[in-house]
């Protein structure tokens, strides 16, 4: 399970260890890449002649992807790939074989509360997202989803200021007022000491009702 033994000559063998068999992490048996009685090349990457050892790879044979991943991707530049792993905080995607990068679950959407990948994301999946940072020498790939949509508060506010008069609808109530939502994704707090008869009404019932639409004045 964790590798394959090839003889070298009569009585010297030596391990390929499956980790040292493709760049990519997806691999879980050597059987994948190899057979009993195949014939390969490989790179000699350690000889104990004591311990009588000697490890091989196959997958040095080829350029490690992460040498040359500054060169062939930018911050800023759209990707697209496939969900190798969900974890709590985040989506592993692999872009490439061997380049695996974080989709962190802050990074998911501007406006939805995650709190776990699973709900927006499937193992398998293929997903388009924008690199934020790449990190080389420590093999690192940050992605995000949200960035390929505009931030909803940021196009609210490039048209919106204080003292406009907005139209919303009432989506959520506190003890100390109302949640407004003014567009997709941007949502307002009313507090109770701006909303005209609210002081007589109690704790339990809203100072406006759940659903009901008003015109508000953006006062902070």
């Amino acid at each position: 399970d964790y590798g394959a033994f090839v003889e070298l000559e009569p009585g010297v063998e030596g391990l390929i260890h499956v980790s040292e068999m493709t760049w990519s992490r997806r691999l879980k048996h050597p059987s994948k890449v190899v057979k009993v009685g195949d014939q390969v090349e490989a790179v000699v990457l350690g000889v104990q002649p004591k311990e009588r050892r000697i490890s091989l790879g196959i997958k040095q044979l080829e350029p490690d992807p992460w040498t040359t991943v500054e060169s062939r991707y930018s911050v800023g530049s759209v990707v697209e790939g496939r969900v190798r792993k969900l974890t709590d905080f985040g989506a592993f995607v692999e872009i490439e074989e061997g380049i695996d990068g974080l989709v962190h679950v802050s990074d998911l959407s501007w406006t939805r509360r995650i709190k776990s990948p699973s709900e927006v994301l499937k193992k398998g999946q293929i997903v388009q997202a924008v690199i934020l940072s790449i990190d080389a020498a420590n093999r690192r790939l940050s992605l995000g989803i949200k960035q390929l949509q505009p931030d909803a508060w940021e196009t609210f506010f490039q048209s919106h200021q204080t003292g406009d008069i907005v139209h919303g609808r009432v989506c959520r109530a506190a003890s100390f007022g109302v949640f407004v939502e003014l567009a997709p994704g941007v949502e307002a707090l009313c507090h109770n000491s701006e909303i005209p008869g609210s002081a007589g009404r109690g704790r339990e019932e809203p100072a406006l009702p759940i659903g009901s639409e008003h015109d508000f004045k953006i006062i902070r």
